[in-house]
C-alpha cells in the first residue's frame, strides 16, 4: 500500500536535505521535493536530482522568475514597499510564491501535508504557515527544523549515519537567502551590531571605496507605476533587474545594514544587498514626485508602510492587501516618465527626471519671463489660511484670562520676541 505524501520546500541545503530521511522515519510520508527559480543563481535541474538522490519520491523544480517579478516584486515596488523604511522585502516576497505553488503540487500529487526547512526563531515560518493555512486548510503543516532543535554538529552525524548527501561539513560563516529582487546576510559575526561586515559578507556589490571612479547614469522608464524600459530600450522585468544588479552592484550601490523588529517581537541585525531595488524605489519615488498631488503622495506613505508591513508579517493573501493594491492602482495611473540616475561609489542620486503628465508646470515655477502664476490672489489666501492662528492669538494667547494681561507665548517662542 503505497504511502501518503508531504511537499517538503527544498533547497538542497543540509537542513532540508536531512529533512527528507527524518520525516520519512518520523512520519512515515513520502517526500515530493518542490524547488523553485526566484532568480537566486542556482541550477535548480542540479538540486532537483540531488533530491531524488537524497530519498525523495519525486521531485518538481519549475523556473518562476517572471512571476516572481510581475506578480509581487513589481506591486511591491508600485506600493513604495519598504520595510521600516530600509528593507525592499526580497525574501519576504518571495515566501509567498513559494508556499503558493507547493499547495498546487500537493493537490496535484495528492499530499496530505506540506513542509518547511524554517525555525522557530524567525519570520519565514510564519510566512509560509499563515499561506498554507490560509489557502489549504486541510494540509497538515510539518517543520523539521523548528521541532528536532537539532545543532549543526547533530545535523551532520543524522546526515553521515544514514549516507545524506553534504557538500559543505564545517560550519557556515553567515545564513544567507537571495533571490532577484535582493540578497540577506544574518547570523555569525554580524549578531554585533558594532561590528562592520566584513567584506565575506557581500556578493553582489563592489566595495564603495574601491568602486570606479567614473559615475555611471542609467535611465528607467515607468508606465503607471512599473518600469518597463532601462537606457530607452523596453525590456522585461526580469532581465532588467538583473541588468540593474549588475550595473549598480558594481558602484557598490544598494548595501542596507538595518537593525530590524521582527514580527515574532525580536531585533535582528541584518544586511542585505539589493541593487536594482534600490535604484527602481528611488527612481519611481521621483516619477510620483512628479505626478501625484501633494494629498495622494501623503496618504500614499500611510499606504505603504500598511504594504510593507502586510509583506513582512505574512499576510500577502488577504483581503487587506487585495484592498490595498486596489489603492495603488488607482494612486499609479499617472506615475509614468522618466527617472535619470546616477550610480557612483555607493551612492544613487537622482540626476533627472520628466513625465508628459507631470504636475510641475514651468510656466507656474519660474521666476523668469513666460510666468503666469497669479501673485495678486497670494495675499487673500495668506490672511484666509491663517485666519484661525491670528483670531485665536489676538482673543486668547496674547490676552490674559481677566483681560488686559498677556499672557507668556509658548516655549518654542524665544523670549527676545515675546518682549
Amino acid at each position: 500500500m503505497a504511502r501518503e505524501k508531504v511537499v517538503l520546500a527544498y533547497s538542497g541545503g543540509l537542513d532540508t536535505s536531512v529533512a527528507v530521511k527524518w520525516i520519512n522515519e518520523t512520519y512515515g510520508l513520502d517526500v515530493v521535493a518542490y524547488t523553485c527559480d526566484l532568480g537566486q543563481g542556482q541550477d535548480i535541474e542540479a538540486i532537483r536530482q540531488k533530491a531524488l538522490r537524497t530519498g525523495a519520491v519525486e521531485a518538481i523544480a519549475e523556473d518562476v522568475r517572471n512571476l516572481f517579478v510581475d506578480f509581487f516584486a513589481f506591486p511591491s515596488l508600485m506600493a513604495g514597499a519598504l520595510y521600516e523604511g530600509k528593507y525592499p522585502l526580497a525574501t519576504a516576497l518571495g515566501r509567498p510564491l513559494i508556499a503558493q505553488r507547493m499547495v498546487k503540487v500537493a493537490r496535484d500529487t495528492g499530499a496530505v501535508a506540506v513542509a518547511h526547512g524554517c525555525t522557530g526563531k524567525g519570520n519565514d515560518q510564519v510566512r509560509f504557515d499563515v499561506t498554507f493555512q490560509t489557502l489549504a486548510p486541510e494540509l497538515r503543516i510539518i517543520a523539521p527544523v523548528r521541532e528536532w532543535k537539532w545543532t549543526r554538529s547533530e545535523e551532520l552525524a543524522y546526515a553521515d549515519k544514514h549516507g545524506i548527501e553534504v557538500e559543505a561539513t564545517k560550519e557556515k560563516i553567515f545564513s544567507t537567502d537571495q533571490n532577484l529582487w535582493g540578497r540577506s546576510i544574518e547570523a555569525g559575526i554580524l549578531e554585533d551590531p558594532w561590528v562592520e561586515p566584513p567584506p565575506e559578507t557581500f556578493q553582489w556589490t563592489a566595495d564603495p571605496r574601491t568602486a570606479p571612479d567614473t559615475p555611471e547614469e542609467v535611465t528607467i522608464t515607468f508606465d503607471r507605476g512599473r518600469p518597463v524600459a532601462l537606457n530607452g530600450q523596453v525590456v522585461d522585468g526580469t532581465p532588467m533587474i538583473e541588468e540593474l544588479n549588475r550595473i549598480a552592484g558594481r558602484h557598490g550601490v544598494g548595501r542596507i545594514d538595518h537593525i530590524e523588529n521582527r514580527l515574532v517581537g525580536i531585533k535582528s541585525r541584518e544586511i542585505y544587498e539589493a541593487p536594482a531595488a534600490i535604484v527602481l524605489h528611488e527612481a519611481h519615488r521621483e516619477i510620483e514626485f512628479l505626478t501625484l498631488s501633494k494629498d495622494a503622495m501623503r496618504f500614499k506613505t500611510y499606504v505603504s508602510q500598511a504594504y510593507s508591513d502586510l509583506i513582512y508579517n505574512g499576510l500577502w493573501f488577504s483581503a487587506l492587501h487585495q484592498d490595498l493594491m486596489a489603492f495603488v492602482v488607482s494612486n499609479q495611473q499617472y506615475v509614468s516618465g522618466d527617472a535619470r540616475v546616477k550610480l557612483y561609489k555607493g551612492h544613487c542620486q537622482i540626476t533627472g527626471r520628466r513625465s508628459d503628465v507631470s504636475l510641475y508646470r514651468h510656466e507656474l515655477a519660474t521666476y523668469e519671463e513666460g510666468d503666469q502664476y497669479d501673485a495678486t490672489a497670494a495675499q487673500g489666501f495668506i490672511k484666509v489660511h491663517g485666519l484661525m492662528q491670528t483670531t485665536q492669538a489676538r482673543h486668547q494667547m496674547l490676552k490674559g484670562p481677566s483681560g488686559g494681561h498677556r499672557l507668556e507665548l509658548p516655549t518654542i517662542i524665544p523670549p527676545e520676541a515675546q518682549r
